[in-house]
């Protein structure tokens, strides 16, 4: 009777791929992606992280796992979808912008965090410093010194009558208070007057800019995940209220705003998943310093300064990294 036996080893050969197969799958090592936006809206950055990963041997579904959560611009929901990530328990959580990271940073305080861009990492809490972190946090800052007077020089060229200027911010992001205070320092220093615009809800966009029509000479938007969610009801209030605009992010010009002067935000992407691979590799968050910005773009909507009547000098055109027409 050796025809039961016969089923039997051939039942365990048929089952015995599969369970190996799952186990593989299961050593995978995890990254966790907290997007504060949008596919929609950071898909490409993410991508161009995933690209350099690929580049340094890592390739999704085959050597490495990639767990993806978005908040859709909802900053309540951030606590929660960086909890489920480390119940996931994943290698590695990656993440940009200041609320998120502070949301992971206080849903572990094991789990390697490394953040793509963060405003002002020590000023916020998440590091010691740039060179010694500290503890399970580091990434790219994307504050850089002297950003807040190109931008200013860069607007004047556009409106030169430049007097009296308006800053958007989201009063929900810990991170833009540095920013905000170095915009306002440089404003002053040159002669400006400042006119804070603070936006807690989607609502408040419109109304906050009908208050402020005919009253100041251009509009500041700062670099924000709620805001970028919104910024196609920001540009379109802005426009409606012949406001020029300076951006803090290339996406928001894309959607129709003036101006974007700072960081390469593709290339810090990349730059987080080389701090992917040495932690994947075995680094210490703690050991890995906290760079800055090497590359900066400067994106130019020359639709938008026809509809508003604004003359881009060709100097400018010519220093423009990419023009939208």
């Amino acid at each position: 009777m050796k025809r039961p036996v016969f089923g039997i080893l051939v039942a365990g050969l048929l089952v015995a791929p599969l369970s190996a197969e799952a186990q593989q799958t299961a050593k995978l090592p995890t990254i966790g992606v907290l997007g504060a936006s949008a596919p929609s809206t950071d898909g490409h950055r993410v991508a161009a992280f995933s690209q350099r990963l690929r580049e340094l041997g890592w390739t999704e579904g085959r050597n490495v796992a990639i767990d993806y959560r978005w908040a859709q611009g909802r900053s309540e929901r951030f606590g929660e979808l960086a909890a489920e990530l480390v119940r996931l328990k994943v290698d590695v959580i990656v993440t940009w912008g200041t609320a998120t990271v502070i949301a992971a940073k206080q849903a572990t305080t094991k789990i390697p965090i490394v953040f793509a861009v963060a405003a002002d990492p020590v000023g916020t809490g998440l590091i010691a410093s740039l060179s010694r972190p500290g503890g399970n946090v580091t990434g790219l800052s994307s504050l850089h010194t002297d950003s807040a007077s190109k931008r200013f020089e860069l607007l004047r060229e556009v409106v030169p009558t430049l007097h009296r200027l308006a800053i958007m911010d989201n009063t929900g992001n810990p991170g833009s208070v540095l920013e905000m205070r170095e915009i306002q320092e440089t404003a002053r220093r040159l002669g400006l007057d400042v006119v804070p615009v603070e936006i807690g809800r989607a609502e408040d966009i419109v109304p906050a800019l009908e208050a402020i029509k005919g009253h100041v000479d251009a509009l500041i938007v700062m670099g924000d995940a709620f805001l970028n969610t919104h910024r196609n009801r920001i540009n379109a209030s802005a426009l409606s209220t012949r406001l020029p605009t300076m951006h803090g992010s290339p996406d928001q010009v894309a959607a129709g705003g003036l101006l974007f002067y700072g960081p390469n935000y593709l290339d810090l992407f990349r730059r987080t998943a080389e701090y992917v691979d040495k932690i994947l590799r075995g680094a210490k968050p703690a050991d890995l310093p906290v760079e800055q910005p090497t590359r900066f773009e400067l994106v130019i909507n020359l639709k938008t300064a026809k509809a508003l009547g604004l003359t881009i000098p060709q100097s400018l055109l010519l220093r423009a990294d990419q023009v939208i027409e």
